[in-house]
Formats: C-alpha cells, sequence, structure tokens
C-alpha cells in the first residue's frame, strides 16, 4: 500500500476506532520492525508491511491495551490482503477496507468460523439499521453461544434464512429479550436475559441484563434504536458502532486513569462516574461531571454561584468567599445589602433566595454521596443543563451548576466549564453525540490536557 493511502486508511477508520487517538508525526522504520508496536508514552507505531521505511506514530490520551495492539494487526493483515487487488473504483475500495475492520473485530473475540458467522450477522444488522418497520426504528438482540455447536441436529435453521425477512424486527429487543445461535449461527431459541443473576458489569446500564448474560462463552450483538450496534463479551461492553464508526472500550484502564494526579480517590467514586460518563453518552443528553481534587475544592467554589450549591458546609465557605470580596470591594452600603442576604442560615438562604431548584434536588439526593445513588439518578442529575461538581469523597457540591468560566474560554458551555475547572481535578465533557473527553491541567505549563476520549 502506497503512503498516502494508508494515512488515508489510517485517518478514516483507525483514528475513530481508537477514540481520542491521533496521529503525531511519523520515524524512520527499517525490516527489523513489526508493523504494530509500542512506542513512548500512549503511542503505538503502524507501517503497512515490514519493508516500509517508515513508522506512523499513533497516540492518545490512555494507554493501548494488548488486545488493541492484536486488532491492529489483525486489520493491517486484512487490508495487505485487499492491497493486492488492482481497483479503480475508491469507493469499493473503502467500502472493502470497512469490512476489514468489522472482521478483525470479529476475529479479535471468536474462532474463525464463529467470527464469519459473526461478520455476515453484522452485516445483516446493518442492514436492519438503515431501514424502519412499519414507520418505527428497529432494535434487535442476537446472542452467540460459542459452547454450543447443534448443526448435527434434524431441523436446524441458520440465522441467515430469517434475518432478513419481516417478523424478525418483531422478535427481540436486545435490552431483555434476544434470540441466541449456536457458534455456527443456528438458532437455538430465544433468550429473556432480565432474569440472568446479578454480576459486575461494564457497560451502559440500560443494557447490564444481556452484559451479565455474555459471558467469556457468549457474545452479544445488539441494534438500538438509535442506530447503535454494540458488542457484549465477558460481561463488558467491547465494540460499538456509532455514527457509522467502529470504536473500541478500554473500560478499566479509563477507571483507573480518574484518579490521574488527585491526591485522594476511592474506587467506588471513580466508577461511578465512569459509569456515569458512559451512561449518559448512550442516552444522546450530553453532561458535564466535575471530580475535584482534596485539596482544590476551595478553589473551585469561586466558579460555582451560591444558588446552585446544594451543600451546607459549602455553602458556608461560599458564603465565606463572597463576603470577604465584598468587604474588599463594595461600600460600607453595598458590603450591607450582600451580608443581609448570605448572612444568614442556609435552609434560609435557599428559602428567601427562591433555590427551587437546590431545595428539589436536596430532597431527592438526601445527603447521599455520588457513588451510592443509582445510576438511572446520577444520569438524570448529569443530564440537567449545568455540570454536576463532586469532591474527592463523593459528596455533591452541585448539580446543573452554570460555572463562572474564565475569560477567553473556547468551545460551548459545557467544555468551556470542563476546561475551566479542570484547573481543580478531572472534568469531563460528555457531548450529545456521545463522545466522552476527560480534561486535566498541567499546572506547570498553565495547560489543559486531554486525559482521556472515550466512545
Amino acid at each position: 500500500m502506497e503512503k498516502q493511502q494508508f494515512y488515508k486508511f489510517v485517518n478514516k477508520l483507525i483514528l475513530p476506532l481508537f477514540t481520542g487517538s491521533f496521529i503525531d508525526g511519523e520515524e524512520p522504520s527499517s525490516l527489523r520492525d513489526n508493523e504494530v508496536a509500542y512506542g513512548k508514552k500512549n503511542s503505538l507505531l503502524l507501517k503497512p508491511t515490514k519493508s516500509d521505511e517508515y513508522r506512523i506514530i499513533l497516540k492518545r490520551g490512555q494507554p493501548f491495551q494488548v488486545f488493541e495492539v492484536d486488532l491492529l494487526k489483525s486489520i493491517i493483515a486484512e487490508i495487505n490482503k485487499i492491497a493486492v487487488i488492482q481497483l479503480e473504483d475508491d469507493s469499493y475500495l473503502s467500502v472493502l477496507q470497512e469490512n476489514a475492520i468489522e472482521k478483525s473485530i470479529c476475529q479479535s473475540i471468536c474462532e474463525q468460523e464463529t467470527a464469519n458467522c459473526m461478520f455476515a450477522i453484522i452485516n445483516g444488522i446493518e442492514k436492519w439499521a438503515a431501514r424502519t418497520y412499519e414507520g418505527r426504528k428497529v432494535d434487535i438482540g442476537i446472542i452467540l453461544n460459542l459452547s454450543i455447536d447443534i448443526s448435527g441436529q434434524d431441523d436446524v435453521l441458520s440465522f441467515n434464512e430469517i434475518m432478513n425477512k419481516d417478523f424478525f424486527a418483531l422478535l427481540t429487543d436486545g435490552v431483555n429479550s434476544n434470540l441466541e445461535f449456536d457458534k455456527k449461527g443456528n438458532l437455538i431459541g430465544y433468550v429473556q436475559v432480565d432474569k440472568v443473576k446479578k454480576v459486575p458489569t461494564i457497560c451502559p446500564f440500560e443494557y447490564e441484563n444481556i452484559a451479565r448474560y455474555c459471558n467469556e462463552r457468549r457474545i452479544g450483538i445488539v441494534l438500538t434504536k438509535t442506530g447503535d450496534i454494540l458488542i457484549f463479551k465477558n460481561r463488558n461492553l467491547l465494540f460499538a458502532n456509532r455514527l457509522g464508526r467502529w470504536n473500541i472500550y478500554s473500560h478499566e484502564e479509563v477507571i483507573q486513569m480518574l484518579s490521574y494526579r488527585g491526591n485522594y480517590s476511592l474506587k467506588d467514586i471513580r466508577r461511578s462516574i465512569y459509569y456515569t460518563a458512559l451512561d449518559t453518552s448512550y442516552s444522546y443528553n450530553g453532561g458535564c461531571i466535575v471530580y475535584l481534587n482534596k485539596d482544590d475544592t476551595e478553589n473551585a467554589l469561586t466558579h460555582i454561584n451560591a444558588h446552585d450549591i446544594i451543600n451546607e458546609k459549602y455553602f458556608e465557605i461560599k458564603k465565606a468567599q463572597v463576603l470577604e470580596v465584598a468587604g474588599r470591594l463594595y461600600n460600607i452600603q453595598s458590603l450591607s445589602s450582600v451580608e443581609a442576604v448570605y448572612n444568614v442560615p442556609y435552609i434560609t438562604f435557599l428559602r428567601e433566595q427562591k433555590c427551587v431548584k437546590a431545595q428539589c434536588l436536596r430532597k431527592i439526593i438526601n445527603g447521599r454521596p455520588f457513588h451510592e445513588l443509582s445510576r438511572k439518578l446520577r444520569l438524570e442529575l448529569v443530564s440537567m443543563d449545568g455540570a454536576v461538581v463532586v469532591d474527592s469523597e463523593g459528596t455533591i457540591i452541585a448539580v446543573g451548576a452554570i460555572l463562572k468560566i474564565e475569560a477567553g474560554s473556547e468551545g460551548g458551555g459545557r467544555l468551556a466549564a470542563a476546561t475551566t475547572l479542570s484547573k481543580y481535578g478531572t472534568a469531563i465533557k460528555i457531548s450529545q453525540d456521545g463522545i466522552i473527553k476527560a480534561f486535566y491541567t498541567d499546572k506547570k505549563q498553565n495547560r489543559v490536557n486531554s486525559l482521556f476520549t472515550v466512545g
């Protein structure tokens, strides 16, 4: 493959697969170097064949995992098979390259025979994603059982005999109801996964039941009503095709990174924040979560309006800040008016200032830390306009807070809020198209950096 073609392929298909990755230049290479190898600090080195004399440097915030390296090796092997075919039609080449991504994803999680079957099923699901049934979008759930082979039985019915039939769209919802097939794609029967025993999973909470069912011997393939295609195995969401692009998930590594540069961090809090970001990503509502460092919390309060604070302890700190600033900036008469507002008990302040949202949220949250709330409630809180701000112990300081952002901040309101509060901890912005981006500030260089990107 020519160098220009390889760059085009990486930009179009590899970068979206590894969300948040980017090309950070290239370096010389020799025959001794493999097509895929680890580089310096969160980078991979790629070239199409061993004989190529250059390697593209692929970089992202979070480190690349072994299974991701293996996937990339498989992808490059597939595109090299395509490269030997003389094609004049670029659009046809593009389709083959996209299929190479899907084939490699399938091969990375099951044996070749099942991978071929899985690849065909995904192609069938993609056709359903592009159409409607009686005016509505279709959701579908399919499970491949890698430990069962019923091909020797009488009256075997294969997936390719039924997937294109209209009735197929009515049989499952991909959340609780699914059709199960054996390792060769023969129909076993119907599975209601809401009866599965509860075990830990990492996925959007709406799909916890199918994730629990899909252990190391089962693969779940789900088409959602939004047109996403999700792949589950090992009780986790592994891959997703969203907006026509495949991407890969490295959940545990990202959860660990939430403690980066923090001087105090509980695993339950980190996990709950990541789960909530994932849930918000699949709700397509957007959101912002700020996880503060222990020693930076009071400084972060300068950006939060007292009317948005739902914790009495932090209101008292904020009140002291407001009165201190008022004493320096205002005349005696103005200072008296500020003191009249703030020098009252917290509950009185909420009532007199008509802080209905804060009063309502205090009742709903009832003093519980962020990680002890249900995932559904956390999702609904984060989906509100503004930011959810959490301290190092999980105490919720504010919900739906419209933050005072710094002059010169760029981007939309959530991005500006996230980058502003990244000085005080980890700030996560979830866009309405589902991309999760986390930021922190390098205080030595006074520069906002990307910590990780997911989805």
